[in-house]
């Protein structure tokens, strides 16, 4: 969670960090405590007698905000010169679509800020997450989700490939490897994002899930 965060020199977020809805703070409470204790692995599974989706929103808002966070470390190094194309290494390119228009080529910030603006606006909107506790959550909300974590990831993989040198100048490579590790045993406990979304960065995800293991 943003906890993740405490110890970085270098805070700085993109877009404005995205609040919990009313009475969703103990899930929070509950999550911090958990990834506390340093087992990645078990802090992601569902707490007992919790609600599924109540669950998976709690930690995609939780995810938004990481990831908000870390590109604003490197937002000014991402630039139209820098990074005229939204990649993830030379074999991987993303054109940005919010799902209802035809996919356009355009640069890293261009891509990154109309999706944080557009995951913005999914999380802002009550219909899809619910602003109090016990509210139904809509029949979609599940694909809803797997589409914005897939979309999301995509940061993080152009992070890695264009900007990691300046993540390590900064002091930010132990944060990012922890919120990427986060993100991916949460998304494949609840089966998330289906696993060729993670090629860009399929040795680095599992090297760092190795290390958990040994």
């Amino acid at each position: 969670m943003n906890f993740l965060f405490g110890k970085s020199s270098y805070q700085k977020t993109f877009k404005p960090n995205k609040k919990l809805p009313d009475g969703a703070q103990h899930l929070k409470d509950y999550a911090e405590a958990t990834l506390g204790s340093g087992n990645l692995s078990q802090a992601v599974k569902l707490p007992p007698g919790e609600d599924l989706c109540e669950w998976v929103a709690v930690n995609t808002v939780d995810f938004y905000n990481q990831i908000n966070m870390l590109y604003g470390t490197i937002q000014d190094y991402c630039t139209e010169e820098s990074c005229p194309i939204m990649t993830a290494g030379p074999k991987y390119e993303y054109h940005w679509s919010d799902g209802t228009t035809k996919p356009i080529k355009c640069s890293a910030p261009k891509y990154i800020d109309e999706l944080m603006t557009w995951v913005q606006d999914q999380l802002e909107d009550d219909t899809l997450f619910p602003d109090k506790v016990g509210v139904a959550f809509p029949k979609n909300f599940m694909t809803m989700c797997k589409n914005i974590l897939k979309k999301l990831f995509r940061v993080y993989a152009h992070i890695y490939h264009l900007h990691f040198k300046i993540i390590i100048e900064l002091g930010e490579e132990p944060h990012l490897n922890t919120s990427l590790k986060h993100f991916v045993y949460f998304c494949n406990e609840f089966n998330l994002i289906e696993r060729k979304q993670y090629a860009p960065l399929s040795d680095l995800i599992e090297k760092l899930l190795n290390k958990d293991n040994e």
